[in-house]
């Protein structure tokens, strides 16, 4: 795939659509929460401007739900990170010769004569 981020990582290793599908959904998610934080923190700061002690009292749950979204990114994100991290582990462990272990270093195999 064209343009996939997740098409090739380390050394060739390749993950599997369902993989891809998984992680992007979890990003589409993370996205749209973010989208709406950008939409919250402009009515906060309207809020805020205006001085009105009604727009203020609103800036509470506004700011409470804000800090929620922000703990549900938190929350996808190590998500994401340890499905990354265990895809990469399952993939490369057919080919260790050279490859990314999820700690970041290459793990090389000698190979002896024998």
């Amino acid at each position: 795939m064209e343009g996939d981020p997740f098409a090739g990582i380390g050394n060739g290793t390749h993950l599997d659509g369902k993989m891809v599908q998984t992680f992007q959904k979890n990003f589409d998610k993370v996205q749209d929460i973010l989208d709406q934080n950008r939409l919250l923190i402009n009515e906060i700061n309207q809020n805020h401007d205006s001085k009105i002690p009604d727009n203020l009292g609103r800036n509470v749950g506004l700011i409470r739900e804000l800090n929620s979204n922000i703990r549900r990114v938190v929350d996808l994100y190590s998500d994401l990170s340890n499905s990354f991290t265990k895809s990469i582990d399952v993939s490369s462990e057919g080919d260790s010769n050279g490859a990314l272990k999820s700690d970041g270093k290459a793990g090389h195999k000698r190979n002896r004569p024998g």
